[in-house]
């Protein structure tokens, strides 16, 4: 059951993160289907409310995505240096793999937000050409689909180590009492 519950987060974080990307990617094609006027480096063109709500809809599922492999994933923490290099390698990949989703999902959200709030309503933006920032945020999110999966394995893989040598421990101590 512990397995099929592994897989079954798995496959819900990888899934979010794929239409999240799609989501995404979308909301870069209805934008670039309003109409614009393009003139050298500087471009003008109005909102595109789909475009809006796809690229608000992306960002939300990539954040709870994250969220949920962090809350399900547990805290793997290592402290300095030394205790990275005497690490598990399990324990190493789900603090490498942490720390590059946090970055991807730094920048992907940022990339879809900055898309999705040049679709408000409320402008009509004129300005230096800015386009595929929703294309790239979608992007991002299969990149951090992928990671935060390693993470969640890794983290799960680390966590069932430490209660093994936990065990291991108390087992030998009893012995030798």
């Amino acid at each position: 059951m512990v397995k099929s519950l592994g897989l079954i987060v798995c496959l819900s974080i990888m899934i979010m993160d794929v239409v999240a990307g799609i989501l995404g990617i979308q909301a870069e094609i209805a934008q670039n289907k309003v109409k614009h006027l393009r003139k050298w480096i500087f471009d003008c063109r109005d909102p595109s409310s789909q475009a809006f709500k796809l690229g608000l809809a992306a960002s939300i599922i990539m954040i709870l995505a994250h969220f949920i492999a962090n809350l399900l994933g547990g805290c793997i923490c290592i402290r300095s240096s030394d205790d990275f290099k005497t690490a598990t390698p399990n324990k190493q990949l789900a603090v490498a793999s942490l720390i590059f989703s946090w970055i991807i999902l730094a920048v992907g959200f940022s990339m879809l937000m900055i898309g999705t709030l040049s679709n408000s309503r409320s402008r009509k933006s004129c300005g230096i050409a800015h386009h595929r920032f929703l294309f790239i945020g979608g992007i991002l999110c299969f990149i951090h689909g992928l990671f935060i999966v390693s993470y969640y394995v890794s983290a799960v893989a680390t966590t069932k180590e430490e209660k093994k040598n936990r065990q291991r421990s108390q087992t030998t101590s009893v012995s030798t009492a």
